[in-house]
């Protein structure tokens, strides 16, 4: 196999064949580049990650305290994970995501970030559907401790509230459900959301229904594959203090 691409692993799961790949493109320098696909459908590449980190650097600064509990819904290849990880002020992070596989990956350091997740203690990985989670009649993220509170939910699950990787993930994006998840945060606390598309002017409506303030903010990054800059959105809502 060439050393410009190798499979790393494929596998089945509930939604379809999921597979991890590397790769090097040398017009982009000496470097591995991570892809996960979904049957014939790009996931996530570890070439473009600045509105990944972004979605955790801009959730947390909308929150105030120490000791803040975190809940990140999507691990993919663990770079939202990582910078939420960042702050000293962060005691604990749970990672949730549907594909065992994925969470394999990372506990088994096939991808580069396993192993700095791996080796910090606040990070614990939850393997369960986000949005049946999300509902607070399942007991909530965390298994261990039904009913608890975060101080932020942070999600990078479908490509934007219009551009879902399943139909059945369309009903999350109302108030009567986004007002569910807010339940989980304490008050005071953020939802933040990464999407793929501009910011999207009837979700921000919706935001602005069951948040005390909601924001959309553009994270430009360069894409070397087609010399431009590109823009992601993310979207920064919060509950009311006490």
């Amino acid at each position: 196999m060439s050393l410009l691409f190798e499979q790393i692993d494929s596998q089945p799961s509930p939604i379809g064949e999921i597979t991890l790949r590397r790769r090097r493109i040398p017009a982009l320098g000496d470097r591995d580049i991570y892809e996960v696909k979904l049957g014939e459908e790009f996931l996530m590449s570890s070439m473009f990650v600045e509105a990944e980190e972004a979605l955790s650097d801009l959730g947390l600064a909308a929150v105030d305290g120490e000791q803040l509990t975190v809940v990140v819904g999507g691990l993919g290849l663990g770079y939202t994970a990582v910078a939420a990880l960042k702050p000293e002020r962060v005691s604990e992070l749970l990672v949730v995501d549907y594909l065992q596989p994925v969470i394999g990956w990372h506990q088994q350091e096939k991808v580069p970030l396993g192993k700095v997740l791996n080796a910090d203690p606040r990070c614990r990985y939850v393997h369960g559907s986000f949005f049946e989670l999300a509902d607070p009649a399942s007991g909530g993220f965390d298994p261990q401790a039904p009913g608890r509170l975060f101080d932020a939910i942070l999600l990078d699950i479908d490509h934007s509230p219009r551009a879902l990787l399943h139909d059945s993930n369309a009903s999350f994006y109302t108030v009567e459900s986004l007002t569910r998840m807010a339940r989980q945060l304490r008050p005071g606390g953020v939802f933040a959301l990464w999407s793929n598309e501009p910011e999207d002017a009837d979700f921000m409506a919706v935001l602005a229904e069951v948040f005390e303030g909601a924001s959309a903010h553009a994270v430009g990054f360069y894409n070397p594959l087609q010399n431009i800059e590109s823009f992601n959105t993310v979207y920064v809502a919060t509950t009311a203090a006490d």
